[in-house]
């Protein structure tokens, strides 16, 4: 018997809370299992509601007494919240509530992380903490006073006093309750000051657990880098008199952007270089400025509702992205970014959990903090800004800081300032927000007389509850290409708004090889009957940084295809191809180290899927292992000076161009392991004085099943490293031969260090599997049950985490009647699960689509 289906909360029937809060006053009396939590309400009628209905969220509180006015009341108190019989006129409400942090193991409202407390908030976590309206439409100013035996007791705003054992902290700007937080323990701090553009001293701090200070640098750094960023880009001072981040073990997400208390998980902030990667530290800072940019984008500027969602998060990332661009390389950067984005959003596009930037609907909102959200929510503004162009954006975002400064906002206020600024009516580009899936754009031309004509038809595929799409507003960037590699005309914007449409271009001489979709300026699939000849031409001649490595990775998708459906070999196209560009000295190394990467499995599985074929997951892994060893052998004679030339001299730097080198360098010494057995990475494994460096050659020799003795090393040097240790139960099970892929989880499973309700080691573990997809999908479906087995038993100790690894089965149609059967026997059995959360529920019933 399956659990019963959870209530649908809809968009069309938001109404504003019956009730305006004037201030809040909480204090908090600390203890493990029996926390108080007492609560002062100020509350009036609001007048723009005709409903008077006084409920307070509230959920898994033993409510200890409540008052209005000062006498004792009786509410009624469900599962849910509280409903009293409230005056028609200001009235203050007061409770009292006890909590027990230590044994909230999902990890939302108040919680303890390794003895310390800490809140997650976001989006409906406020509600475990006490009675209150929990939605973000309610804004109001918080004094908080904590009382506990810890030795830093921190909260929102700024503080305003503090002696043995208590801490008040008062926040002077109005927040909704999912921005509150809270952290008590026995913490260091990281101390450092910024002075704004107005001269204003800011007191900084990023609190760690003793013997974390020396991970603390780099974060710091990011974070005044973020504060200068955001005054000279968007003109956006900070508004307080101090900036607090803390450091947390358990978390469920990567950092939580609470108004002067950013809560970070521990991955996201700590990192010297012999314990973090290039990689994390490029997270790290991207991160950092993503949540400190929150302050404007999210935090004095929130949504009115959890449907608008995207309008703080789909900015907030298109901002992170400038600075990222900007603080690195922008090309590198754009590409990295579209990678990630077809990856897991093109997929959600694809598959059964496909849903609007802007859903019309949800059962519980932790399951739409989705790569649609956030990453199409980004390409979203991205459009946006190229049709507008730079200043007409500014001067927009100018007005929209203005103009709803305080106040709770929708997409319909985002899209008014553009329409007020610009003059245009941004009706069509609104069908963004509300269609989902992804549009195909089918290119055809034609030549003649010196004019030539590109033809664009757009389509989207139907979505679950979208049947039909409406032509999108779709900015096209396009530049054209002589013959002899010359570029006659430079990048143009096309502005695509009908369901098919033509562009001409005049005066040239030949027909020349077009440049569509530069920069990726439309998150869309471009669909275009072409050679790999002219992709080799674009590979090497191509102005755009992005269609240049586009072009490459299409020449190799190809060739990868094809070996799956026509039994052909790696041919000398691709094989010269790509010898030209890594021989190509003037290119940035990063650059060259993505042109050298392979599409990953997934996406060779999508392209068949897409083409009318059924992927095998097996011989896909085969094909990709036949096309590096070929890349290997045609690139022998080059691939030890270019690992040699890659060197990087001195101490180790983050920075981009250093990162860039080692990016390269281990993109070649992938290749050089499949030809000598391994040794030049056990060399770098052993002189390694960097994490990306040692890293880089234990999965090496992991790739072509060889490091067993560097692993051991490993482990033992890196034992009482948490974060550290989650890298390597990672790569054993992302990196495991196929066959032995299972059999290596389960038994990392049962290490003395694997902790399944911290989220970081659990996602590390099973997430590599599930991410190794020859390994996860064995014929068998012993990937599957494993996965399933975990996925109940952590559904009962932390719902978030659960739900979103469910969405590893979320492409599961497109494999063969055998395998189909298989994952769906495991997604009915989560599903009949007794007392399944509300979460996985929800995110299980729409993968399986019946």
């Amino acid at each position: 018997m399956t659990n019963e289906a959870p209530q649908k909360i809809y968009l069309a029937d938001y109404k504003p809370f019956p009730f305006l809060i004037d201030g809040v006053e909480l204090n908090f009396d600390l203890a493990p299992r029996a926390t108080r939590v007492k609560s002062k309400i100020n509350f009036r009628p609001n007048p723009d509601s005709d409903s008077r209905e006084f409920f307070l969220h509230g959920e898994n509180l033993k409510l200890i007494s409540a008052k209005i006015d000062g006498k004792e009341i009786s509410p009624e108190v469900t599962d849910l919240g509280l409903t009293a019989d409230v005056p028609d006129a200001p009235f203050v409400f007061e409770a009292v509530v006890e909590i027990s942090p230590e044994t909230n193991t999902a990890l939302e409202g108040l919680y303890m992380s390794g003895g310390m407390y800490c809140t997650q908030c976001e989006a409906e976590g406020f509600r475990k903490i006490t009675y209150y309206p929990d939605r973000p439409d309610v804004m109001a100013k918080f004094k908080v006073r904590i009382q506990g035996s810890e030795s830093v007791l921190l909260s929102n705003g700024n503080p305003v006093e503090q002696g043995e054992g208590f801490a008040e902290w008062h926040d002077p700007w109005p927040k909704p309750a999912y921005l509150f937080a809270l952290v008590a323990g026995n913490l260091v701090a990281h101390p450092d000051s910024f002075t704004t553009n107005s001269g204003k001293e800011v007191e900084l701090n990023i609190y760690v657990r003793p013997g974390d200070e020396g991970k603390c640098a780099f974060g710091m750094g990011a974070l005044k880098r973020s504060m200068t960023w955001d005054e000279e880009v968007y003109g956006r001072e900070y508004d307080l008199d101090i900036f607090n981040i803390v450091a947390v073990d358990d978390f469920n997400m990567g950092a939580m952007e609470n108004k002067g208390l950013n809560i970070f998980n521990s991955s996201c902030v700590l990192a010297s270089p012999e314990t973090a990667t290039d990689a994390n530290f490029e997270r790290i800072e991207g991160i950092i400025a993503h949540e400190y940019f929150h302050n404007w984008t999210g935090n004095r500027i929130t949504c009115r509702d959890w449907f608008q969602l995207c309008l703080k998060e789909g900015l907030t990332v298109f901002r992170d992205q400038q600075f990222t661009s900007d603080m690195r390389s922008r090309a590198v950067k754009r590409i990295d970014d579209v990678i990630t984005l077809r990856a897991r959003q093109f997929r959600e596009d694809n598959g059964p959990l496909a849903h609007p930037v802007r859903p019309e609907s949800f059962v519980e909102i932790n399951n739409f903090y989705t790569a649609t959200v956030y990453d199409k929510g980004a390409e979203i503004i991205g459009m946006l800004k190229r049709l507008v162009g730079d200043e007409n954006y500014k001067r927009a975002l100018d007005l929209y800081f203005e103009r709803h400064d305080g106040e709770a906002a929708t997409i319909e206020d985002w899209l008014k300032v553009f329409e007020d600024t610009t003059g245009r009516d941004l009706s069509q580009f609104a069908l963004w927000y509300s269609q989902a899936g992804t549009p195909r754009l089918k290119v055809s031309e034609a030549f003649e007389d010196g004019t030539y004509i590109l033809t664009f038809k757009q389509e989207t595929p139907p979505t679950p509850g979208q049947p039909e799409k409406d032509p999108r507003v779709i900015p096209i960037a396009v530049g054209l290409l002589n013959p002899n590699g010359d570029e006659v005309r430079e990048t143009c914007m096309l502005e695509m708004t009908e369901e098919e449409q033509s562009f001409r271009f005049s005066g040239l001489a030949a027909k020349p090889i077009p440049s569509i979709l530069r920069e990726f300026s439309a998150p869309v699939i471009l669909e275009r009957e072409t050679t790999n000849a002219e992709r080799a031409f674009l590979l090497a001649h191509d102005t755009d940084p992005f269609n240049k490595w586009e072009a490459g990775r299409a020449l190799a998708k190809d060739t990868i295809t094809r070996m799956l459906t026509d039994d052909s070999t790696v041919g000398s196209d691709l094989l010269d191809a790509i010898s030209k560009v890594l021989r190509d000295d003037s290119l940035d190394p990063a650059f060259r180290a993505l042109v050298l990467a392979l599409p990953s499995a997934d996406d060779i599985a999508q392209t068949l899927f897409d083409a009318g074929h059924t992927p095998d997951p097996s011989r896909i892994h085969t094909a990709l292992e036949t096309v590096a060893l070929s890349y290997a052998t045609h690139l022998q004679d080059v691939l030890p000076k270019i690992y040699a030339d890659m060197h990087v001299d001195g101490p180790y730097s983050p920075d981009a161009e250093p990162a860039g080198k080692r990016a390269l360098q281990g993109a070649v010494l992938s290749l050089l392991s499949r030809l000598d057995g391994g040794n030049q990475a056990r060399a770098q494994f052993a002189a390694a004085d960097n994490m990306t460096q040692q890293l880089q050659a234990l999965a090496c020799l992991l790739r072509i099943d060889r490091g067993r003795e560097q692993l051991a090393a490993f482990e033992e040097q890196w034992k009482d490293d948490r974060l550290v240790m989650d890298k390597w139960f990672n790569l054993q099970t992302a990196l495991a031969a196929p066959e032995a892929a299972v059999q290596t989880t389960e038994a990392l499973t049962k290490h003395a260090a694997f902790d399944w309700k911290n989220p970081n080691r659990f996602r590390a573990t099973l997430g590599g599997l599930t991410g190794n997809m020859a390994g996860f999908h064995s014929p068998d479906g012993s990937g599957y049950r494993l996965v399933a087995d975990w996925l109940i038993k952590l559904d009962a100790a932390n719902p978030q985490t659960t739900a979103r690894m469910s969405t590893c089965f979320d492409s599961w149609r497109r494999y063969d009647a055998d395998r189909q059967a298989l994952i769906k026997a495991e997604l009915s059995r989560i599903l009949a699960t007794p007392k399944l959360s509300r979460d996985t529920t929800e995110m299980v019933t729409r993968i399986l689509g019946d």
